[in-house]
């Protein structure tokens, strides 16, 4: 009888079958962000939906909002479902912060410096952030169920998202100057193999 003899693969091909794999699942989607005008719209929150992506959710570690002249910096941040914020006053007044959105209501009631416990958003959504002694302090942390998510930058109005695997998804665009309590736009969207894909938005009912 006969004896196969398998012998084990070059090197050189092991290196280029995974070097071909990783540039599959290393794509990048480039997102042009506009107004209804066209626009380029600074400070969008795009991010990519689906059941393979929420199973891939985890954490930020070391999130912060701080309180710094008398706003909240940054304004708008997004964060993964699950993810701990610490809200450090930075002021040398006392700030009482809160929110009483949907998606997480909180009180942190009038302090200085960092509190010990962070505020642990647990379900996605938009929460809107105030402060009682401050009335035009205003802020956004926008909580989502998937790691691929970024922000329009402000010169161009691009936002770019990395490591996205090819795949069907729902990409949604929210924006701090929707109505309070509209939901993010959404549209279809399939990310191809190639190394970086294209899409763009167009977001309308902005307020001024």
């Amino acid at each position: 009888m006969a004896v196969r003899v398998l012998l084990p693969a070059r090197p050189c091909l092991l290196f280029a079958a995974s070097l071909v794999a990783g540039l599959v699942q290393a794509a990048a989607l480039e997102i042009d962000v506009t107004d209804a005008a066209g626009t380029p719209l600074s400070d969008a929150v795009v991010f990519l939906e689906s059941p393979e992506a929420r199973r891939l959710v985890k954490p930020l570690v070391g999130a912060e909002i701080v309180q710094e002249g008398r706003q909240f910096l940054p304004a708008v941040m997004v964060v993964p479902t699950g993810t701990e914020v610490l809200f450090p006053n930075r002021d040398k007044v006392r700030h009482h912060v809160y929110s009483f959105s949907p998606a997480k209501k909180f009180e942190l009631k009038l302090y200085s410096g960092t509190p010990s416990n962070p505020v642990h958003f647990d379900q996605s959504g938009v929460v809107v952030l105030g402060c009682n002694i401050h009335d035009r302090m205003v802020g956004w942390v926008v909580v989502v169920d998937t790691p691929y998510f970024a922000q329009s930058d402000a010169v161009a109005g691009k936002a770019r998202i990395d490591g996205v695997p090819p795949g069907r998804y729902t990409l949604r665009t929210w924006h701090a100057r929707l109505p309070i309590g509209a939901p993010a736009l959404e549209q279809a969207l399939v990310v191809g193999a190639s190394a970086v894909s294209q899409a763009s938005v167009r977001v309308t009912g902005l307020q001024p």
